[in-house]
């Protein structure tokens, strides 16, 4: 039987925060790009990838089949399908950003990673109080 350090939360969150990393990234470059002709606003899968990161319906994991076989299970890489955004409007100069959506949607994510991150570190010192306690 094997013994995971971090439970379920813990790897949830850890995805979280490297897909955020990613949104910020996305929605960054759409907002240096607002003044560029024939820039297309690119967009993030943000859920789809943070399920296949989570493997949440079990799909992504590999079984065993025969005693013989090695179980090959284990998390998926966390690559999120980025694409252009299909949602908005295109200007006279063929640019499809949309400055205010693009800083609101900045500022959600970087509250969201905040908020991941700070649940995290609560869950660090609770792990660090119990190992102290336990000396």
């Amino acid at each position: 039987m094997s013994s995971n350090l971090f439970d379920k939360t813990t790897d949830a969150l850890a995805s979280s925060l490297a897909l955020r990393q990613i949104r910020h990234n996305v929605t960054s470059a759409n907002i240096a790009n607002a003044e560029t002709p024939n820039y297309h606003a690119k967009k993030v899968d943000f859920e789809d990838a943070l399920a296949k990161a989570l493997d949440m319906d079990g799909t992504n994991n590999l079984g065993a089949t025969h005693g013989d076989h090695f179980a090959t299970g284990g998390k998926p890489a966390v690559e999120p399908g980025i694409y252009e955004n299909p949602d908005v409007a295109v200007n006279n100069d063929g640019n499809t950003v949309d400055l205010e959506k693009e800083m609101s949607a900045l500022a959600e994510n970087s509250i969201l990673y905040k908020s991941a991150l700070q649940l995290i570190n609560k869950k660090m010192a609770a792990m660090k109080y119990a190992i102290s306690e336990t000396r």
